[in-house]
């Protein structure tokens, strides 16, 4: 369903009171309940008579009470689907209230796309796509700092580097089964990111960078050893013309920063040996590197695509 540009909500912007940063540790309860009502639009009465949708509601109150150590997220005989969203609007652990929209969206990206509805009665007034779309939009009309790609949320520090770099590249690595192993990582190391697992992160986002690589290689048929290192990876795509003789002394400094920027923040400060000094991985060091990554999985992609079909 489309968000409607209520009058109120127009006269808001005109005077600036929209959000111009995003925050991370706050889910208004505003955008809980609109939440709320996404879901129940894309399940429409279903959710209430289906086995589909009750199955689902099951296992996803099953799941978060097993994970949270609890028998039940609320007390009193409920619906599963009461008894998560009542906790879901009265939670006071932002990280818990975005397991719930992570599962929750799950559910609508898997068993409501898959489900095929007896008839035209189920009253539903979303598709997944459209209940995926409108949450994102919902998170940045809130200045809530996430959006939903590939299954996961993720957090999003720049709107235009997430649409211009992030999401390209999950669509990408998601749509080739050959970056299966790289889509994986690359989500791995968002999800370390959330959760203020910095070195983590830079671990698997150079995983994901050299995965994809190794994908390019196995397609076009050019040797390596399954243990070669990001530079070692590079130089083959270099030497193997993945850019273009003429274009390689326009492009001098782009070897240096495919080797020296995501490798080299990796070895210095995540995944080698830190020897008796305590490195810290600040956030915006690896915020950089996930944009990073992303942009240098795009250009070798699209040069891939462009030189070899």
């Amino acid at each position: 369903m489309a968000i409607i540009e209520l009058f109120s909500k127009r006269q808001k912007k005109l005077r600036g009171e929209v959000p111009d940063v995003y925050q991370y540790k706050d889910i208004p309860q505003a955008l809980r309940v609109q939440i709320v009502h996404i879901i129940r639009d894309t399940f429409g009465k279903d959710m209430y008579g289906s086995n589909a949708a009750s199955g689902a509601f099951a296992s996803l109150h099953h799941a978060l009470s097993k994970e949270y150590g609890v028998f039940r997220l609320t007390d009193g005989d409920q619906s599963d689907f009461k008894a998560v969203y009542d906790y879901f609007l009265k939670c006071n652990d932002y990280e818990r209230v975005l397991d719930v929209i992570e599962l929750s969206f799950r559910l609508i990206d898997t068993v409501v796309r898959g489900y095929k509805y007896r008839d035209n009665t189920c009253d539903r007034i979303c598709d997944p796509d459209e209940a995926i779309h409108e949450l994102n939009a919902r998170f940045k009309e809130h200045g809530a700092g996430y959006q939903f790609e590939s299954g996961k949320i993720i957090r999003v520090d720049s709107q235009l580097l997430h649409s211009e770099t992030v999401k390209p590249v999950l669509q990408l690595l998601r749509k080739e089964t050959r970056y299966e192993g790289a889509n994986e990582e690359f989500l791995k190391a968002h999800e370390h990111y959330r959760n203020g697992r910095y070195k983590e992160c830079l671990v698997d986002a150079l995983k994901s960078f050299e995965s994809v690589m190794k994908a390019i290689c196995n397609k076009q048929g050019w040797p390596y050893n399954q243990d070669d290192s990001a530079k070692k990876l590079i130089n083959i795509c270099l030497e193997k013309g993945l850019i273009p003789s003429y274009m390689q002394t326009q492009f001098s400094s782009l070897r240096a920063l495919l080797e020296s920027g995501i490798p080299t923040v990796r070895n210095k400060l995540g995944g080698h040996g830190r020897g008796t000094a305590n490195i810290t991985v600040t956030e915006p060091v690896a915020s950089y590197a996930l944009y990073l990554t992303a942009t240098n999985i795009l250009f070798l992609t699209k040069l891939e695509e462009e030189n070899f079909g």
